[in-house]
């Protein structure tokens, strides 16, 4: 299973995290603003220095700049900030100045200036504890956004080693990262101490596990959690389809058809064209076997299934679901309707199995001058067994009393490896060539 909801939650990350983020500096010329606030790093191992920013004119110009970073104004940010980056004789000003051009550089998708700002801001020296570990733990998730996740890693870890602070967040973004360097056992114990410190399971954490168990080849705890996501949001669709997709994963076939019967009647969740073709093929899987002696009541459901889903128009009318449908008629053995629908598939299909699979189909039944221009046409348009196709195409000869017709088919047939012995006998018995 792939975690494709990763990409898209560190893309929304970069935007959370500054939405998420306080003001930069108050409105005089010292952090007071923040400073009023509980301090979130009271044991730090960090020494906090002298602020140094005394000019009143400056700390309004820092104050608009950051502002009009948060605001995403560009062009008024960089105006302020830059020359104080440049310029100012308060190293304090300069820091929180780059870390507002910073998040810019973040929100405008160039992470690395971002990356480099920051580690300016930090180099600095002259930041109060609150604004240096913040800066620092920004510094981590730039990192992870920009996927250089063992930076991201020896980041967070610092900054839990200096700022004598943990959050169930920071294990989270560390759990990310080791699974992205595919250390999935780090990541697990990461996300696991994350929910123990948040006390409760989150569902984006909860996916992450799922892949961590399912990579490292704990295919059932993964399936577990999958399942106990679906109970806790039943009309969660990414719940459902990361269960279904263990359970595929996994070959636990039935607990996906189950899961699918059960989702399908709760109707809580509604059906997307995947889910349709996925059912009706766990169905046709069934039918095929070993156990079951009677298929018909898998492949009726099968083509029900298809055939719903078609009705609703979620569905498409393409070649494979058609040839799907073909497919589970075949193995019921109910050939007429099996040719009819593979006969619905050629038009769309881009090679000749359709036509070659509602000849067989027509051949079974013996109608034979229905079958040979199909499997003529499938050999035309190509077809993955042509061994094959030129065998049935003889059958369908002999069957309209074409006995020269079915030898050049029975000949050519011969060409393939695949049909190469069943042909020389065939030739051998009928006493043609050799």
């Amino acid at each position: 299973m792939k975690h494709a909801s990763l990409k898209m939650l560190a893309g929304a990350a970069v935007v959370l995290m500054l939405a998420s983020t306080p003001a930069l500096a108050g409105d005089n010329t010292s952090p007071s603003g923040q400073q009023q606030q509980a301090p979130q790093y009271p044991n730090a191992t960090r020494k906090e220095p002298k602020l140094d920013l005394t000019d009143a004119k400056e700390a309004k110009a820092l104050n608009d700049g950051i502002n009009a970073a948060q605001n995403n104004d560009k062009d008024k940010a960089t105006q302020l900030l830059q020359p104080i980056v440049d310029s100012s004789k308060s190293k304090y000003a300069q820091a929180m100045a780059l870390q507002a051009l910073a998040r810019l550089d973040a929100v405008n998708n160039n992470l690395p200036a971002g990356i480099d700002k920051l580690k300016r801001s930090l180099d600095n020296g002259v930041l109060p504890n609150e604004a240096y570990f913040q800066i620092q733990y920004e510094l981590a998730t730039f990192y992870e956004l920009n996927q250089q996740y063992q930076e991201a890693i020896d980041t967070i870890e610092q900054w839990r080693a200096q700022g004598k602070r943990e959050t169930a967040d920071s294990y989270a973004t560390e759990g990310e990262a080791y699974y992205h360097l595919k250390k999935y056992p780090e990541s697990i114990a990461a996300i696991q101490k994350a929910e123990s410190i948040a006390g409760k399971p989150d569902p984006r954490w909860d996916q992450l596990l799922m892949v961590d168990y399912n990579e490292s080849g704990q295919k059932d705890k993964a399936a577990a959690l999958a399942k106990q996501a679906v109970s806790a949001s039943p009309t969660d669709p990414t719940s459902f389809h990361n269960a279904l997709s263990l359970d595929i994963q996994s070959q636990n076939f039935s607990d996906a058809l189950k899961l699918l019967e059960q989702t399908k009647a709760d109707g809580k969740i509604p059906f997307t064209e995947n889910d349709y073709v996925t059912m009706a093929k766990l169905y046709v899987n069934d039918a095929q076997s070993d156990s079951n002696q009677d298929p018909s009541a898998d492949t009726s459901k099968a083509i029900q299934v298809l055939q719903e889903g078609m009705s609703k128009g979620v569905v498409k009318p393409s070649a494979d679901n058609y040839m799907l449908m073909g497919d589970a008629n075949m193995i019921a053995q109910n050939y007429a309707d099996a040719a009819s629908a593979y006969q619905k598939a050629i038009p769309s299909a881009s090679d000749g199995e359709p036509a070659y699979k509602a000849g067989v189909a027509y051949v079974l039944t013996n109608q034979f001058s229905s079958a040979k221009p199909l499997l003529q046409q499938a050999i035309d348009k190509g077809v993955k067994h042509k061994g094959r196709a030129y065998m049935a195409l003889a059958q369908a000869d002999i069957g309209l009393k074409d006995k020269a017709a079915a030898a050049t088919a029975v000949m050519e047939a011969e060409k393939d490896p695949e049909t190469a012995a069943q042909a020389k006998k065939w030739l051998h018995d009928a006493n043609i060539g050799n």
